[in-house]
């Protein structure tokens, strides 16, 4: 594995999730914490990617994921993060059928989501609303 490929970064609204790939045995550190000591939704967002992998190609991790995160909310930053793990273990095994499971399961698990917070227009209050009018 070149040196280029030790990072992975994934994206979500504001949120960046940056992933190193350690030789290991497939556990996944998010932000200094194992992931199995996180909230239930968390955890289960964090595995969606590598349950895919097992399922698709059966063999056995030999990477540990440490991932730091910044920006965002909490929400976003485990979807960047999931995101960062799906593009690792694309990069990793490099399989056409895994790209296509992953796609068929959820297809924001390989594509960044271009959605972002519309801005505000001049002269109003906010990006959609209008202005009031009275008629007396």
């Amino acid at each position: 594995m070149s040196q280029k490929m030790n990072t992975i970064s994934g994206k979500r609204k504001t949120a960046v999730a940056k992933l190193r790939l350690l030789p290991g045995s497939g556990k996944v550190i998010y932000n200094f914490i194992p992931a199995e000591s996180l909230t239930l939704f968390h955890k289960l967002a964090l595995s969606e990617p590598l349950r895919v992998y097992q399922e698709e190609l059966g063999d056995e991790l030999k990477y540990d994921f440490s991932i730091k995160t910044m920006g965002g909310g909490k929400e976003a930053q485990i979807q960047a993060a999931r995101l960062a793990i799906a593009k690792a273990l694309l990069e990793i095994s490099g399989s056409e059928t895994l790209r296509k499971a992953f796609l068929a399961y959820d297809r924001n698990m390989i594509v960044q989501d271009a959605r972002r917070k519309e801005a505000n227009k001049p002269g109003d209050s906010s990006a959609r609303s209008k202005r009031q009018k009275s008629y007396r």
